[in-house]
């Protein structure tokens, strides 16, 4: 008696997660992070894009993982905007600091900012993700122009690349504290309209 197949997807095998995360890169990496689609990584990974939903919530969270990113925006952005308004920079310069002072989350970002510098794949594939899934979500619900959230996030970035990559002292040795102290009044200047 021979067995007849159901139709639908492929049952998932034991690393369905782990093939949908490289075809996920593949297409990123051709694609960059905007014109890929959820149904277009389902198809690379031969699944159906249900099954790619049941692993990764959105787009956004996929990416963050198939990057080994730190930070996935369905987690970040309602970190950044719970509270009250006129902390939001405390919460973005402490958020960021207190990321990257863990090794463990701080290399994948390091990585891939060092890669974004000297690739310009890279870099496009990882500002287009920036922009679309984290900074503008976060400018629109605020009402805050773009360009505004832009130059917050720069200068956390200068930040970053100052204490991590150059390690420049007294910077990259000092307190996360401290630096919330300092540079939180200049990013909340940023959101305030």
């Amino acid at each position: 008696m021979t067995v007849k197949r159901r139709p639908g997807r492929r049952p998932g095998t034991a690393d369905t997660r782990g093939e949908i995360l490289e075809a996920a890169k593949r297409v990123f990496a051709e694609k960059g992070f905007d014109k890929a689609t959820v149904r277009g990584i389902a198809k690379e990974a031969k699944v159906d894009p249900a099954l790619v939903h049941h692993y990764f919530d959105t787009k956004e969270g996929m990416f963050a993982e198939a990057m080994r990113l730190p930070m996935n925006p369905d987690e970040v952005i309602p970190k950044i905007l719970e509270g009250p308004r006129e902390q939001v920079g405390e919460r973005i310069v402490r958020l960021i600091l207190t990321v990257t002072a863990d090794p463990e989350t701080r290399q994948p970002m390091i990585a891939l900012l060092r890669s974004a510098m000297t690739n310009d794949e890279v870099a496009a594939m990882f500002r287009s993700f920036l922009t679309s899934a984290l900074l503008f979500r976060v400018a629109d619900t605020l009402g805050v122009p773009h360009l505004r959230v832009e130059a917050a996030f720069g200068q956390m970035f200068g930040l970053v690349i100052g204490r991590y990559i150059l390690q420049i002292e007294p910077l990259a040795s000092a307190d996360v504290e401290d630096l919330v102290e300092l540079l939180a009044p200049t990013i909340q200047r940023y959101f305030t309209v």
